[in-house]
């Protein structure tokens, strides 16, 4: 008897620990995905204000004028104004717009998966009637607001950086014991949208990424090509998630797709 009660207590425990991490999971999830930036102040580039459903966002505007345009969604942790100087010289017939979500970098509000869908809607419906043609490059986090933007306005070619198939699916694969399509608020779901997208893509992946481990890159890649979207797929050899910007052919792969 003393021993059956004592397998009860620690199953009774067991199901406390694992309903209790699951609690936490749900209720700080966006502190997992989301890491804001603080504020810096950026010599080379304007800064364009833009109003979204009330909050104020900070865009960061380079080569301003040109008849083509490139908006470039960050990281999840990854200061946008990094990019500045390298983006000004990699394509200088280009007019590039780096957003700073909601939280990041000076601008108010604060992350969230429809926040961030819908700031991308206020950039483009704002500024696309000044440029001929709308290029995207998202990396990480922001691929999956650039697949939501393609599959929702015409755009001309999509670079995505250590893509996923959705971060639910990422998240899944981290902790497997629980059921997160359910747990998960802010899912990203780029998989879904392959039907809907219709600019030319191209996944540039890390062949050693810690973060987005290839096969989610893999089942995006392949939902594409499922739905006939022409697709360009590039590995880089020994890169990592952090140290992708770091090798000479990010720079020479992303020049090549959007000038090509």
């Amino acid at each position: 008897m003393s021993l059956t009660i004592s397998l009860l207590k620690l199953l009774l425990l067991v199901v406390l620990v694992y309903l209790g991490l699951g609690t936490y999971l749900y209720i700080k999830q966006r502190s997992f995905v989301y890491f804001p930036t603080t504020e810096t102040q950026g010599q080379l580039a304007q800064v364009l204000t833009l109003n979204s459903n009330d909050e104020h966002l900070k865009v960061w505007v380079i080569n301003p004028n040109k008849a083509n345009a490139i908006f470039y969604f960050g990281g999840n942790a990854e200061p946008v104004e990094y990019n500045i100087q390298p983006f000004q010289t990699w394509f200088p017939n280009h007019t590039l717009y780096l957003m700073n979500y909601r939280g990041y970098g000076g601008s108010t509000g604060s992350p969230t998966e429809a926040a961030l869908y819908a700031d991308a809607l206020t950039l483009y419906d704002q500024v696309s009637t000044q440029h001929k043609s709308i290029s995207i490059i998202g990396r990480s986090l922001g691929s999956g607001v650039a697949t939501y933007l393609g599959a929702n306005r015409e755009v001309k070619k999509m670079a995505l950086v250590t893509p996923y198939d959705s971060v639910a699916n990422v998240a899944q694969a981290t902790y497997p014991m629980y059921p997160m399509s359910l747990l998960f608020k802010d899912k990203y779901d780029s998989i879904s949208r392959a039907q809907k997208i219709h600019a030319k893509v191209m996944l540039l992946i890390a062949e050693h990424d810690e973060m987005i481990p290839r096969k989610h890159s893999n089942n995006l890649a392949d939902a594409l090509l499922a739905a006939n979207v022409e697709v360009k797929i590039e590995l880089l050899m020994r890169a990592t998630h952090n140290s992708f910007s770091e090798d000479p052919h990010y720079q020479k792969s992303l020049q090549n797709f959007i000038t090509e």
